[in-house]
């Protein structure tokens, strides 16, 4: 499938896909279900990826570039509430110094998202999880302002090359946490002094409490 041309046919796409289970959507393209979702992290996002014409690649910029749009899917309960955080993008530990909020990579992830639930029984298997309303979001000026804060918060340590200090309580909205496979997934840094060092990959997150308000707000102007 073309990539979408403009976001109203993204929209388009998306509603047409509302309501439809995951093992419906990989039917239609022809691919294969995982039997565990816990062992293919990213699989779903992938899935939608296809079925909506993102380009592909792993280039650092958002999955429709075109469009300037980025592509996250939520699990979440029956009440409509998020079951976990949202990985954003990896954190740039070996060259951190002198990246703002303006210029990083998370803030144009996050300048225009689609944001796209999928319901998950607590102890449904992968064909039970459904495709909910998308909603399409970009952040208020107060929101930026608040993301921009926690940025900032949590860049300094990495800057500073003391990347352990950083914990989960840290951040309102925004986080930085570990993203690695295993302990021995080690990515390049320089500690304290400047000197190379490595680290276990860390990755920015957005906290489900952020991610519930984004889909109340749109319920709420939906309704």
């Amino acid at each position: 499938m073309h990539p979408p041309s403009s976001e109203t046919e993204l929209l388009v796409r998306t509603r047409a896909l509302a309501g439809r289970s995951l093992a419906d959507v990989a039917a239609m393209l022809g691919l294969a279900l995982p039997a565990d979702l816990r062992r293919a992290k990213g699989w779903v996002g992938e899935l939608l990826e296809t079925a909506l014409g993102a380009p592909g690649g792993s280039a650092p910029e958002p999955d429709f570039a075109a469009l300037g749009v980025e592509l996250k899917t939520v699990p979440v309960r029956a009440d409509g509430r998020p079951r976990e955080s949202t990985h954003v993008c990896t954190v740039p530990l070996h060259a951190a110094e002198g990246i703002t909020w303006e210029t990083s990579l998370v803030r144009r992830k996050l300048a225009r998202v689609l944001w796209i639930p999928i319901e998950t029984p607590g102890r449904g298997t992968p064909d039970t999880r459904r495709i909910g309303n998308a909603v399409l979001w970009s952040p208020t000026a107060a929101e930026d302002a608040v993301l921009c804060t926690d940025f900032d918060e949590l860049m300094a340590l990495v800057a500073a090359g003391t990347p352990e200090r950083i914990s989960g309580e840290m951040g309102t909205w925004l986080q930085i946490r570990p993203k690695a496979a295993h302990g021995h997934a080690l990515t390049r840094t320089y500690d304290a002094r400047g000197r190379p060092a490595a680290t276990l990959p860390r990755g920015f997150y957005l906290r489900a409490a952020f991610t519930a308000r984004i889909l109340r707000a749109a319920c709420a102007v939906a309704g």
